[in-house]
């Protein structure tokens, strides 16, 4: 197996473990819909439901096609994923870092779909009364992911033009 495949199969591995136990912690810890202030007008935790994805992104969507919906674009993600992995053959950590953080989240996301039909979040930050959408390990892996990605990208168009 080739470093690259290795750094993102172990990060991927990494983020669904802590996604999946944090997700298994609230539910255990904080009742559905509850709220536990952790830094007061700034950070609580919360036990909620999103039918959508990151952030809530989606989650006004009705119907079980909403499910089967996140279900199918997390498996185009993880086939892309793969795809890259297979044909990228240049030594980029933000690439491969993105990629593993992106995989485990995508499939942290992806056990809550399948076994509860929502994913869990919990963590709610807020000045005041403005919420940011309560988001979970898992969106954090995959906004992450996604940032490194365009970091990935922008390093490549600017080595391509020579301007490194």
């Amino acid at each position: 197996m080739k470093l690259k495949h290795k750094i993102v199969f172990i990060l991927a591995g990494v983020i669904l473990i802590m996604d999946q136990i944090t997700k298994v912690w609230i539910q255990n810890t904080i009742p559905l819909w509850e709220s536990k202030t952790v830094i007061p007008g700034f950070f609580n935790l919360v036990h909620v439901l999103n039918k959508g994805a990151a952030f809530g992104f989606l989650a006004d969507l009705e119907g079980n096609m909403q499910t089967y919906f996140f279900i199918g674009v997390t498996g185009l993600a993880v086939v892309l994923i793969f795809h890259l992995l297979r044909t990228v053959d240049r030594h980029d950590p933000y690439l491969f870092t993105a990629l593993g953080l992106i995989l485990g989240g995508a499939l942290g996301n992806l056990i809550d779909r399948i076994r509860i039909g929502m994913v869990i979040d919990f963590l709610d930050i807020h000045i005041g009364g403005h919420h940011w959408p309560a988001f979970n390990v898992a969106d954090m892996a995959i906004s992450t992911g996604a940032i490194l990605l365009l970091v990935s990208f922008y390093k490549k168009k600017r080595y391509a033009s020579g301007s490194d």
